[in-house]
């Protein structure tokens, strides 16, 4: 609860009931199944509780592992500043930024560290959600997906007909593979909100990614941002399976793509600089929903977050013809 006894912002933004069906994924990229989950955070006479009811179904020891605890019902701390997750089934925070929440916490149940994050983005009528699961510091298996919201879900036919239709879709969306335009070039662009270090917004960045196919698995990306920070780098990117990696001249890194969501660590060369990134492809025109946090002398300096959305251009890699 806050010391007002009234609710946070982020608790505000988040009223009503979530549907979702998140995919589960082994530590290595490989599918095994999905987790339909109903989940909300209620604030009342002063207290906030979070409840989450949870039905697995996916294949190996995952589902072992994971289909225990359900119903979940666990008391919040609530504030601004953080969401203190006192148990039984979670214990640990998540660190407000506006409509973003990035937590780290642990299940007895399930015996995971989880690092999530979740993303409401009213634009899109969705909450990006994701959660990475450790045992210390190892990745033993990630759980993603999109959610929505609902406020008459168990009064109203019609709101029934919506989720469950949302729900059909995520499950045929849910393990395909994030790519980028493989033989068209073209930009992402959009605007993203900053937040500072003491999680104050600070101002806005505007984000252009210029990006050129060299082939079906390199291309040369450019990104540019102006605002709170302003800086131009290029990097050549190669894809093999799920693996990622930047290869330079101005960053170096790698990535993990988990069905639609890519985690990506990139370094800026001779600076104590580096960006680390949660990239989601919400659709099949490419829209891309970031949470990038930048990171400086190894300490959080900014993150910021927004919705990149795909502008085509030309054809690079057409049909050949030998004569």
């Amino acid at each position: 609860m806050s010391n007002d006894k009234t609710p946070s912002n982020w608790q505000k933004a988040i009223e009503g009931e979530w549907h979702g069906l998140p995919s589960l994924f082994e530590a290595d990229g490989t599918h095994v199944g999905y987790n339909k989950v109903s989940r909300a955070s209620e604030f009342e006479n002063g207290r906030t509780t979070y409840w989450m009811n949870t039905r697995f179904d996916a294949t190996g020891p995952l589902n072992d592992r994971f289909e225990i605890g359900s119903p979940f019902r666990f008391g919040v701390i609530d504030s601004d500043q953080d969401r203190i997750y006192t148990g039984p089934d979670f214990f640990g925070s998540g660190r407000p930024y506006g409509l973003l929440v990035d937590s780290n916490y642990f299940s007895p149940g399930w015996n995971v560290n989880l690092r999530t994050m979740n993303h409401v983005v009213p634009e899109l009528g969705i909450q990006v959600y994701s959660s990475q699961l450790f045992e210390a510091d190892t990745l033993v298996g990630v759980f993603n997906g999109l959610y929505v919201v609902t406020q008459d879900h168990q009064t109203n036919p019609a709101t029934q007909k919506r989720v469950t239709a949302f729900l059909d879709k995520e499950k045929s969306d849910g393990k395909r593979p994030f790519n980028l335009p493989v033989k068209h070039a073209g930009k992402f662009s959009g605007r993203f909100e900053v937040y500072n270090d003491k999680q104050e917004l600070v101002g806005h960045n505007d984000v252009v990614i210029h990006h050129k196919p060299l082939n079906l698995l390199h291309s040369e990306q450019t990104i540019e941002i102006s605002g709170v920070v302003n800086a131009k780098w290029t990097a050549m990117r190669t894809r093999t399976g799920n693996h990622h990696q930047y290869h330079g001249p101005d960053m170096f890194g790698n990535g993990m793509s988990y069905g639609r969501y890519l985690y990506s660590v990139r370094h800026v060369f001779g600076q104590a600089f580096k960006l680390w990134s949660r990239e989601t492809q919400v659709d099949e025109d490419y829209t891309l929903v970031c949470a990038w946090q930048f990171m400086q002398s190894q300490k959080e300096k900014y993150t910021t977050f927004g919705v990149l959305r795909w502008e085509q251009g030309d054809l690079i890699l057409g049909a050949n013809h030998v004569d």
